[in-house]
């Protein structure tokens, strides 16, 4: 028997998940995303391995773009596979890709224009990763498949998906190999999500698996307490009122999104916040909105029970949706308070990095960050308190307030990692510790070792090992 697994993105780090599963028969990736960090961009334009025509197929544990948003590039260079994922994650990356391609066209020419005024070169290509025809490319390989139900994606593998609790239509794999006669079992946690999560059902897992490969962002620590996130929310709100500027949330357009949309929502409905305008300055969270209003079906109980008494979770009187440029320039002319919900959620790119121009100079704005923060991002260099960060190629003083709310991730922390590591009825044989910053991953690694008794070892870009 001949299993081998390399690990060829998120190891030590939290984005570019990427992990080649090789046997005797076939070859398959699960998940193909992005790097967002800075120092790690490079790894994006980097040849894939194997040759993406060697590929037979990727299995998608769900629709962010750490975890989709190189599968465009994989289509480009040659893959005509099957993307196989759960329906609700075909509909979100599909959008996610189309968003993606369309900011990397516009990211390459802005750049090679200003690199020509400036007279110098920057340091990737001022060509784009991918282009829109590109994602519609990979988007056109989806193929969808129910929770629970197994499916062959390639010669002698087997794959089932589990709610993963992460974001809609989110998912945990089980992979079964069958090689040489033997056989064995694989789990991919993708990303985890907390219990008692807003819209979305908890994670579950399924009764055993020989290895897992398991995420680890918020492996060395807690997030606040879920049920302080609207006490939070409201305090934050109403500081702002008060200061009379604008709210700015720079947030993830799946899943983040709609959870804010939920709180403010039962806020407003509770009579614990004033009706203000709340401007969603991200077309991609809209359209991804209007997927959550296509799968009830993956709703929590709380959530079902909004819509059997006539509301949505996502629905908001005062929202205003916008839709084009024109729509996101005219927030500049709201002088009163506001709320505006933009992307990227990391303030990577997007819309959300114009209304910092406009804000970051501003005492009487508050910047609230709802997620979390990669290293080396915009988002992390202002969480972690600059004076001056870098934006459009300038440095701004930074006098807005900066807030924090961490109960709002949609990853589980320390003690729900743990909680679900331990639900297998027997043990794995060992955990591959993946997706979190190097001290995350090594603290999760030692503590699974210690409550569970499982050897756990944190993998190294490009690190290949045998699973007979």
């Amino acid at each position: 028997m001949s299993i081998h697994l390399t690990f060829l993105g998120a190891a030590r780090n939290v984005t570019g998940s990427r992990y080649l599963l090789a046997t005797s028969q076939a070859r398959v990736y699960i998940d193909c995303g992005l790097f967002q960090e800075w120092d790690l961009k490079g790894r994006n334009w980097a040849p894939f391995t194997p040759d993406p025509s060697d590929i037979d197929a990727v299995l998608l544990t769900h629709g962010h773009l750490d975890h989709c948003g190189l599968l465009p590039r994989l289509a480009q260079q040659g893959f005509t596979g099957a993307i196989h994922c759960s329906s609700a994650t075909a509909d979100i990356a599909e959008l996610v890709m189309a968003d993606s391609a369309y900011i990397q066209e516009e990211d390459a020419q802005y750049k090679a224009k200003r690199h020509r005024k400036e007279g110098r070169k920057g340091r990737f290509p001022e060509l784009p990763l991918y282009t829109r025809e590109d994602a519609e490319s990979a988007s056109k390989l989806l193929r969808s498949h129910p929770f629970g139900e197994a499916f062959s994606p390639a010669p002698g593998i087997e794959a089932t998906l589990f709610e993963s609790g992460h974001i809609l239509g989110a998912a945990s794999i089980l992979v079964k190999v069958e090689d040489s006669g033997k056989s064995v079992t694989i789990l991919f946690s993708g990303d985890i999500g907390p219990w008692d999560m807003p819209i979305v059902n908890d994670p579950e897992l399924p009764e055993h698996a020989d290895y897992v490969v398991m995420e680890s962002t918020y492996g060395n620590r807690e997030h606040e307490d879920q049920s302080e996130v609207p006490a939070r929310l409201a305090e934050v709100i109403h500081d702002t009122i008060e200061r009379g500027g604008k709210l700015l949330i720079p947030s993830f357009a799946i899943e983040r999104t709609q959870d804010l949309l939920y709180h403010l929502g039962n806020l407003e409905a509770a009579g614990k916040i004033p009706r203000l305008p709340v401007f969603l300055d991200s077309p991609l969270a809209i359209r991804v909105t209007e997927v959550f209003r296509r799968h009830p079906e993956l709703f929590d109980e709380e959530a079902r029970e909004l819509l059997e008494n006539g509301r949505h979770p996502c629905d908001l009187p005062n929202l205003q949706l916008c839709h084009t440029r024109e729509d996101s320039m005219a927030i500049n002319d709201w002088k009163g308070p506001a709320i505006v919900i933009a992307g990227s959620g990391m303030c990577t790119g997007g819309r959300i990095k114009h209304h910092l121009d406009q804000n970051l100079h501003r005492p009487e704005s508050t910047v609230l960050f709802v997620g979390y923060q990669a290293e080396g991002t915009l988002g992390r260099n202002l969480e972690s308190g600059a004076k001056q960060v870098r934006l459009f190629g300038k440095m701004h003083d930074v006098h807005a307030r900066i807030e924090r709310i961490h109960g709002f991730s949609a990853h589980a922390g320390h003690d729900d990692l743990l909680r679900w590591a331990g639900g297998f009825h027997e043990p794995p044989r060992r955990f591959f510790v993946t997706h979190g910053e190097e001290e995350s991953a090594e603290n999760l690694a030692n503590d699974l070792q210690e409550g569970l008794h499982v050897p756990a070892v944190v993998p190294r870009y490009q690190q290949r090992v045998s699973l007979d």
